[in-house]
């Protein structure tokens, strides 16, 4: 059996029509805004510890190809304002990280999702990339598409 000896990072991104403040918010606030971006594939995502950037803990599951796994995440602010981190506690040894930077006018915002994932060696590992990249960046733009569609909307709603 191969080990997974190397990383895969998966990332899409996206310029946001918001203020980068707004936009971090919704995405650092996992009791209220964070649920709203969530695509289909993400589901009941509760908050364990916190609910708002640095210290919150979540568990939610993902379904993909009617498979549903349940994951539990650690969040951090290595720059807060700017980028967020979800750190897997599951043991699948996998990171994804919200980097927001300010677009080329003030009222946008650049977002970038990625998500660092191991990787066995070998043609095995070239077939879970590809099918990484496959899964994962679809399900990240309909992310940015929704952080879109709330950002530029009322707050409350």
């Amino acid at each position: 059996m191969e080990r997974k000896t190397e990383r895969h990072t998966i990332s899409a991104s996206a310029i946001i029509p918001a203020r980068r403040d707004r936009v971090y918010s919704l995405i650092a606030n996992y009791r209220e805004g964070h649920p709203r971006i969530l695509p289909r594939q993400f589901s009941g995502l509760i908050v364990e510890e916190g609910g708002i950037g640095a210290g919150t803990v979540i568990r939610f599951q993902m379904s993909v190809f009617g498979k549903k796994q349940t994951l539990r995440a650690a969040i951090t602010e290595p720059d807060p304002g700017r980028v967020l981190v979800e750190t897997y506690l599951d043991g699948n040894d996998a990171v994804t990280t919200f980097t927001v930077n300010p677009g080329t006018v003030p009222a946008d915002s650049q977002v970038t999702i990625s998500t660092d994932l191991p990787a066995r060696s070998g043609l095995i590992g070239r077939i879970e990339r590809a099918f990484s990249a496959l899964l994962l960046r679809p399900i990240y733009a309909k992310e940015l598409e929704n952080l879109a569609r709330v950002a530029t909307g009322p707050f409350g709603t």
